[in-house]
C-alpha cells in the first residue's frame, strides 16, 4: 500500500512538474501587441513590393497605345508596346514608372507614366506563410494593416486536431537581421471570438501551427 501511495505522489509530482514547466516556457515566448478593431489607424503600409505573376495596368499619359494590361512573367521581367524584357520583380510601381518612363524618352518627349497593380502576389519577402494544422496551410500576399484574425480566414481557419494556443509567430526584423518568436493564441481568437488574441502581422511572418498531443 505504502510504495502503491508512493508511487502515485512520485506521479503527481511528476504531472505538477510538466505542467509547471509547460506554464514556464510559455510565458518565456513574448506577446505581439494586441490589434485595434474599432478605431485603428487604417494608414498606408509599407509600399508594395512587385513580385513574380502580378498583373500591372500601364498608363502613359496622352498615349494609351504604349499602355498595356501585363502580368510580371516568371522571370521577373515585363513586355509592353516598345519596351522588351523590362525588369519588374524587386521595385515598387513608383520605381518600375520611372524606369519604363526612361526607356519611352527615346520615342516621346517626357511621357507621364504610371503603375497600378491589379492582382498581386507579392515577393516572397512581403508573403504570410501559414503553415502546420490549419485547413489549407497557404502562402498570402501581405497587405497594409493585415491580422491574424485576416490571416487566418484565408486558410480557412484552424483544422480539427488544431493546438491553436500553442501556435508561435516567426518574425523577421530587418533592422537587426534576426528572428523573434512569439506566441500567439489562435483558439481564444477564433473559437472564442477573444479580441485580445488578434495581432497585427508584418511582411515576410511565418505562423506555425502544431497539432495537439491529446
Amino acid at each position: 500500500m505504502v510504495s502503491g501511495a508512493f508511487g502515485r505522489f512520485s506521479l503527481g509530482l511528476s504531472l505538477l512538474a510538466l505542467s509547471l514547466s509547460s506554464c514556464a516556457t510559455q510565458r518565456s515566448v513574448p506577446q505581439l501587441p494586441t490589434a485595434s478593431f474599432v478605431g485603428a489607424d487604417e494608414g498606408p503600409g509599407e509600399e508594395y513590393v512587385i513580385g513574380p505573376l502580378d498583373e500591372l495596368t500601364i498608363f502613359v499619359w496622352r498615349n494609351p497605345e504604349l499602355g498595356a494590361k501585363v502580368q510580371v512573367r516568371p522571370d521577373g521581367r515585363i513586355t509592353t508596346p516598345l519596351i522588351t524584357d523590362l525588369p519588374a520583380v524587386g521595385k515598387t510601381p513608383a520605381q518600375l514608372s520611372e524606369d519604363i518612363k526612361g526607356a519611352l524618352t527615346k520615342y516621346i518627349e517626357n511621357p507621364l507614366v504610371s503603375v497600378i497593380v491589379n492582382n498581386f502576389s507579392g515577393t516572397f519577402s512581403q508573403q504570410i506563410r501559414i503553415v502546420g494544422a490549419t485547413e489549407k496551410p497557404a502562402s498570402i500576399p501581405y497587405r497594409a494593416n493585415m491580422t491574424l484574425l485576416d490571416a487566418m480566414i484565408s486558410v480557412g481557419g484552424l483544422s480539427e486536431f488544431a493546438a491553436g494556443n500553442r501556435a508561435r509567430l516567426i518574425r523577421h526584423e530587418r533592422a537587426t537581421g534576426k528572428q523573434k518568436e512569439f506566441a500567439v493564441r489562435i483558439n481564444d481568437l477564433i473559437k472564442k471570438g477573444d479580441t485580445r488574441a488578434n495581432v497585427l502581422l508584418a511582411p515576410g511572418d511565418v505562423i506555425i501551427i502544431p497539432e495537439s498531443m491529446f
